[in-house]
C-alpha cells in the first residue's frame, strides 16, 4: 500500500527518529542478535475490516525491532492473544514480521508510528502523525468499530474527528474502559479500553479478561 511506504520513510519528527535509530543501534541484550526495524511502523490488517484498533505507539524493542504493530512485546502478547480468542486473529501470539499471524475484519494502527522515548510522544509529535490516521480512515471504508487502547489513542482519534467538523469537542466524551461512544451518524462506533501495556497487565489494571469482553462486545455490535 502507498500509504505504508509513505510511513516507512517519514521522518517529520526528528526526535523520534533519531530514537528509533538510537534503540535499534544499542539494542537490548536479549536481542543482540536481531536486526531491528529502527523506522516508523506501518499499520497491519486487513484492508476491508470493520474494525480499527488504534494503539499508543510502536515499543522500544518490539514493534521498532519486528516492524509489525504490537509484534515483539508483553503488549502485543495480551492484545492477539485477546484477539484469537475472539476470531479475529489467526493465531494468539506474535513474534515477527514472518511468523504468520493474520487478522481477520481488524487492523491495527496507532496514535504515533515511531518508538517515543519513555513511551510518551509530545503533543506536537502526536498531532504531526494524525494525518496518517486520517488518509487511514479514508481508506478503510467498511469501518463500523473503533477501538482505542489508551487515553492517547482514545484522544488521538477524537481530535480527528473534531478537525473534522465531526463533533464538536472532547470534553464530551469521558474515557473509561470497555465504554461506548456515539460520534455521530454514519461514524463508527467508539469503544475505549485500557492500554495492555505492562504497566496496566501487571498491575491487574487490565487482565485478559477484560480486554476479551472489549472484542466480545465488538463482535456484538457487528452482529457476528
Amino acid at each position: 500500500m502507498v500509504l505504508q511506504e509513505e510511513v516507512i520513510g517519514c521522518r517529520r519528527c526528528p526526535r523520534l527518529i533519531a530514537h528509533c535509530r538510537e534503540v535499534a543501534s544499542v539494542k537490548r541484550r536479549a536481542y543482540r542478535d536481531w536486526e531491528y526495524w529502527g523506522r516508523p511502523v506501518p499499520s497491519f490488517g486487513d484492508p476491508e475490516a470493520q474494525l480499527l484498533i488504534v494503539g499508543l505507539a510502536p515499543a522500544a524493542h518490539g514493534a521498532n525491532r519486528t516492524g509489525r504493530m504490537f509484534t515483539g512485546d508483553r503488549s502485543g502478547e495480551f492484545l492477539y492473544r485477546a484477539l484469537h480468542q475472539t476470531g479475529f486473529a489467526s493465531q494468539a501470539s506474535s513474534l515477527s514480521r514472518g511468523d504468520g499471524l493474520e487478522l481477520h475484519n481488524a487492523y491495527v494502527t496507532a496514535a504515533v508510528r515511531c518508538a517515543p522515548p519513555g513511551n510518551r510522544p509530545s503533543p506536537q509529535e502526536i498531532r504531526t502523525c494524525r494525518a496518517y490516521l486520517q488518509k487511514e480512515l479514508d481508506l478503510l471504508s467498511n469501518l463500523r468499530v473503533v477501538v482505542a487502547l489508551g487515553r492517547i489513542a482514545f484522544d488521538a482519534y477524537l481530535a480527528l474527528l473534531r478537525d473534522r467538523g465531526l463533533i464538536e469537542s472532547l470534553a464530551a466524551f469521558r474515557f473509561g474502559h470497555n465504554q461506548e461512544h456515539r460520534t455521530g451518524a454514519g461514524q463508527p462506533l467508539l469503544i475505549s479500553s485500557y492500554h495492555p501495556s505492562q504497566q496496566n497487565t501487571s498491575t491487574g489494571r487490565l487482565t485478559r479478561q477484560m480486554l476479551r469482553a472489549v472484542f466480545l462486545r465488538v463482535k456484538r455490535r457487528l452482529g457476528a
